[in-house]
């Protein structure tokens, strides 16, 4: 994406909750392609967890290029800023072209309208979102259209967006890390599984079984379980197949990890070319 100054537009960054806004380290690439973080307890550990096996780590390795070769695949991300404001966005990722186009919804607790009344619970925001490795962009929806999101973006000229680069706030760092997921080749199981990932259970997912797995730890992390402290703070969720489902990123002082949730292939969707235009 182009980058350019940043100009005044509907964003979901409210006074509200730009007070209660979490710094975190900035989302990075590990060895092998998957992301690595400073590490933390993830807090969803369980007796059973364990180092993965060579199986186990050979699907986990393979997640990224089922996603890459699956684009463009319909996406959901919620992200916790603090404060009881949650950020949403609806979309969809080409990990061909390394870009994202979706709608976004700002909801938390305003203050009524009489003098003495309780918060009201309601949306804050909304608008259109692209975003690409180098940061992202808003724009309000278009009027009198009802489209998908990608379609409603292409109407907007590249003046209507309001672009920067990424903030290691939550929405950013979610952002950031979604795009980052696909990859045109898989990762080294072996560089995994002596990286420290692990197997933390088994889900099912709208009927489907999933294996969760802790990512790889920050390189001269302990090793161990996530009750030392040391456990990865990306969580997946990955299918028989290879197939990656979900994904989940605690960040320090937020109780609610920030949630991505994969829908499968988009074949209707054309990302367009309007946000990163050069006119």
């Amino acid at each position: 994406m182009a980058r350019k100054r940043k100009t005044e537009g509907r964003t979901p960054r409210r006074a509200l909750w730009l007070r209660t806004l979490i710094a975190i380290t900035a989302c990075g690439v590990a060895v092998g392609g998957l992301a690595a973080y400073r590490s933390y307890s993830d807090g969803s550990a369980t007796a059973a967890e364990r180092p993965v096996t060579t199986e186990e780590a050979s699907r986990l390795a393979l997640s990224r290029l089922n996603l890459y070769q699956a684009s463009p695949v319909a996406v959901t991300l919620a992200a916790a800023e603090g404060g009881g404001v949650v950020v949403r966005v609806k979309g969809v990722v080409d990990y061909r072209a390394h870009r994202a186009v979706g709608s976004y919804q700002v909801t938390g607790s305003t203050e009524s309208s009489g003098a003495s009344g309780p918060p009201v619970t309601g949306q804050l925001d909304h608008g259109l979102i692209v975003w690409d490795a180098g940061g992202l962009g808003l724009a309000p929806v278009p009027e009198d259209d009802s489209g998908p999101p990608w379609q409603q973006a292409e109407q907007i000229p590249r003046s209507g967006w309001s672009s920067r680069s990424y903030t290691s706030d939550p929405l950013d760092a979610g952002l950031q890390l979604l795009i980052g997921l696909g990859a045109d080749r898989p990762d080294n199981p072996m560089l995994l599984a002596q990286s420290g990932a692990r197997w933390l259970g088994r889900d099912r997912i709208d009927g489907r079984g999933y294996d969760r797995f802790a990512g790889p730890r920050a390189q001269g992390a302990t090793p161990g379980a996530g009750s030392d402290g040391k456990q990865s703070p990306l969580t997946y969720w990955v299918d028989g197949d290879g197939g990656l489902r979900r994904v989940t990123m605690r960040m320090p002082g937020l109780g609610t990890p920030t949630t991505v949730e994969f829908s499968g292939r988009e074949d209707r969707a054309k990302l367009p070319e309007a946000p990163w235009g050069t006119g």
